[in-house]
């Protein structure tokens, strides 16, 4: 009888564990297996890896300079399709490295489900074709401590924002933990306000976003041309009313409101839209890779300048406004005097400053080279636009009324080195890069922004020519010197 009771209580228990697996597994925690491999990417290890190597390839073509004696703290990143966005995530590979991080936060727009508030999965892992990424402690904890947070199965399972993003992250970073956070609406600041006890030194905030979608390539172009200056201006403002921004508009909110808090600074990356790379030109999706640095480090204002914030460009454009009204002698805004004591204003840069009436250029006078503070480079080419650009008549009391000033804040222009006419196409980055072209006595620039009336590399390199006094194919000839930068841009608050 004992014998029969032992192999009862053998039969038992092996028909407990066979017929109810998920019981144990449960115990055991479940893993989060990837649903989009396959489709989004490729799902075998050997083919993702040699993808994630061709878009980096690209990618380190691409001149970035860091801000020095900081660090990175976020990185947006795009998640389509790799055959669309790839080529943009990869510019991440400009400011990670191997174990730079020991976490990542990793912020993402729900697509798939609609719920208010934020889903963490209660997986112990993630899985990618290069494989697990353990669920770091506060992801747990978050959930359990805050209403803000719980676990959604539906949105863990089905949700492509974070996937995506992850195998890029895996192939740079190596290894890290992760706290995936799938954001449905919420208010922004309760947002930020669970999020920033999360970072630290080695952690990174991610976020996932892609762009504007399925509008013509140049409606899309000029749209996410607003929305990139908008976060690069830390202008949460301006962003949070653009119609079809970002699909991840909450997500970038929240890394504006974190880096306003803690003073970091966003630097582009990169920029493209599908029409760039796999798809027509009718309906396109954009994409950016930017990256927000920061740190108590002080640094030399001339090695690196800071970008300026929203409220310090309004400022400036008070000045220019405020410039030009004087020498027509007529009443215009106010500056606050304790305002331009701002060091900032100090700092020694390249400014244009560019005035439209009704959409149509109505002066643009700058200087390239940094030899007077921003103060004066805006004051002094303010005048300059407003009275001296040859190609206008001087501006009058009536048009002040319905002129539009616009300031740019240019970087050090640094040589681009090309082989060959087709090289030189490749090397300049559409709505990144402002142009300086050289021949001779022969010189003209176009600011980045003109790249919204001519989007194709021919196109602007052709009219930069005729600008110069050139003929429109003298950049196909090797004797031609480009220089490029990249500006900060301001407009008028309305």
């Amino acid at each position: 009888m004992k014998i029969k009771i032992n192999s009862l209580v053998i039969i038992t228990l092996i028909f407990y564990l066979v017929g109810f697996p998920s019981v144990a597994a449960k115990s055991a925690g479940h893993i989060r297996k990837p649903a989009y491999a396959g489709s989004f990417y490729p799902a075998d290890r050997s083919d993702l890896i040699q993808r994630i190597q061709q878009f980096d390839h690209q990618a380190k073509t691409t001149p970035v300079q860091p801000p020095a004696h900081t660090s990175l703290k976020i990185l947006i990143m795009p998640h389509a399709g790799y055959i669309y966005s790839g080529l943009t995530a990869a510019h991440s590979s400009l400011v990670l490295r191997q174990y730079q991080f020991d976490k990542v936060v990793l912020l993402g727009p729900d697509h798939r489900v609609g719920f208010k508030g934020g889903a963490i999965s209660d997986s112990i892992a993630y899985e990618t074709p290069l494989g697990q990424i353990k669920l770091h402690d506060e992801a747990a904890a978050l959930r359990q401590r805050s209403n803000l947070f719980q676990a959604i199965p539906a949105s863990d399972r089905l949700e492509h924002s974070l996937e995506v993003v992850l195998p890029f992250l895996q192939f740079y970073l190596k290894e890290f933990e992760l706290i995936p956070i799938v954001l449905g609406r919420e208010d922004i600041n309760r947002y930020a306000d669970a999020i920033d006890p999360l970072l630290g030194h080695k952690t990174l905030l991610v976020v996932s976003s892609d762009l504007s979608h399925y509008l013509s390539y140049a409606e899309a172009v000029a749209k996410d041309q607003k929305t990139i200056q908008a976060i690069l201006n830390l202008d949460d403002g301006k962003l949070s009313r653009l119609e079809n921004a970002a699909c991840g508009k909450i997500p970038i909110r929240i890394a504006l409101n974190l880096a306003r808090r803690h003073g970091w600074q966003p630097i582009l990356l990169h920029y493209s839209n599908s029409g760039d790379t796999a798809g027509g030109r009718s309906r396109v999706v954009g994409y950016a890779a930017i990256a927000f640095y920061g740190g108590t480090t002080m640094q030399d204002p001339m090695e690196s300048p800071q970008q300026l914030n929203n409220h310090q460009g309004q400022v400036l454009l008070k000045i220019a406004r405020q410039t030009i009204a004087g020498r027509l002698g007529i009443k215009s805004v106010d500056v606050d005097s304790n305002e331009l004591r701002d060091m900032a204003f100090q700092d020694r840069r390249g400014t244009f400053v560019t005035l439209t009436i009704d959409g149509q250029l109505r002066g643009c006078i700058g200087n390239l080279d940094a030899t007077e503070s921003l103060l004066s480079g805006v004051q002094r080419n303010a005048i300059n636009a407003a009275f001296h650009d040859p190609r206008f008549n001087a501006l009058d009391a009536e048009d002040f009324d319905k002129v539009d000033i616009e300031i740019s804040i240019l970087t050090e222009p640094q040589p681009l080195k090309y082989r060959n006419s087709k090289d030189l196409l490749n090397k300049l980055r559409v709505n990144v890069d402002g142009v300086i072209l050289r021949k001779g006595q022969h010189s003209a620039t176009f600011l980045p922004q003109v790249w919204d009336q001519l989007p194709h590399p021919k196109q602007f390199l052709s009219h930069l020519c005729v600008k110069a006094g050139l003929a429109a194919d003298a950049w196909k000839k090797q004797d031609i010197d480009i220089s490029t930068y990249q500006v900060q841009y301001f407009e008028e608050d309305k």
